[in-house]
């Protein structure tokens, strides 16, 4: 599937919030923790087995590379997951806190 075909929502909740990407009873999400007005944090990554293999999980780095880039964020990626998407995505070190 398409990175553009994947839906991902952005929830926020105070100073955390997820991106998730939701079909039918199962959902993929990466959570991330707000760091001021100008740094998210992205801590944990979780895709079922049933989205492995379709690019959800790097449709839900990407959405936040693009959030970022929108709101002058920088992002930290702790999550191995994330940490390994911004090693393949060089594209993405404006982005990216250091």
């Amino acid at each position: 599937m398409p990175m553009s075909a994947i839906e991902i929502a952005r929830q926020d909740f105070g100073n955390k919030g997820r991106y998730v990407h939701a079909a039918d009873r199962d959902e993929a999400e990466m959570t991330f923790v707000r760091i001021g007005a100008s740094q998210i944090i992205i801590d944990h990554t979780e895709v079922p087995s049933r989205f492995r293999g379709q690019g959800v999980g790097e449709a839900l780095v990407s959405h936040a590379v693009e959030d970022a880039r929108e709101n002058g964020w920088k992002v930290g990626p702790l999550c191995p997951f994330a940490a390994a998407q911004f090693r393949r995505h060089p594209e993405w070190s404006d982005v990216l806190a250091t």
